[in-house]
């Protein structure tokens, strides 16, 4: 149960991310104009749009696997003492009332820096891939499409199948 929690924050933690890279992405790669959006999506263009998203999901699967280690050889905290501070790490008269130590508060301080320097890297390693190796105008067009077409969705998940035997 204790670890069943602390995945459940840690995929809250990684949805966030995922969140921020939306919005970050709309915000730097707009859609051009319509003729372009639904233009026929190549196999090339789908197969990179795989390849940046595979890559950002084993980016969020390592974050979380470090974060989950991290909690887990701590000897001086256990899981669910994590998972009590990690709802409250940010209310100073609540870790008092919780009798949290200096050691906990540095480690929840540790982890929280561990999590905002991965996910740093992965908006960076995202965007960086979206735009320079997918293509903004050819990302946004696979997003959208992705959304609606089942046809396109079948194609996709067959690319990510590929990279799946790959890695």
């Amino acid at each position: 149960m204790k670890n069943l929690v602390l995945v459940f924050a840690l995929f809250l933690g990684v949805h966030a991310i995922q969140a921020q890279n939306d919005t970050t992405q709309q915000e730097s790669a707009p859609s051009e104009n319509a003729q372009t959006e639904s233009g026929e999506i190549t196999d090339d263009e789908l197969e990179k749009y795989a390849v940046t998203m595979d890559s950002v999901n084993d980016m969020k699967a390592s974050l979380l696997k470090d974060i989950e280690t991290m909690v887990k050889s701590n000897e001086k905290m256990t899981n669910a003492r994590y998972n009590e501070l990690t709802k409250i790490v940010d209310d100073e008269a609540a870790l008092a009332k919780a009798k949290a130590t200096p050691e906990e508060i540095a480690f929840m301080k540790e982890v929280a820096a561990k999590k905002e320097e991965g996910t740093m890297r992965i908006q960076e390693t995202f965007q960086s891939m979206a735009k320079d190796y997918v293509g903004a105008s050819a990302y946004n067009k696979i997003k959208k499409a992705l959304a609606s077409d089942p046809e396109l969705q079948k194609r996709y998940q067959s690319h990510l199948d590929k990279l799946g035997e790959v890695n």
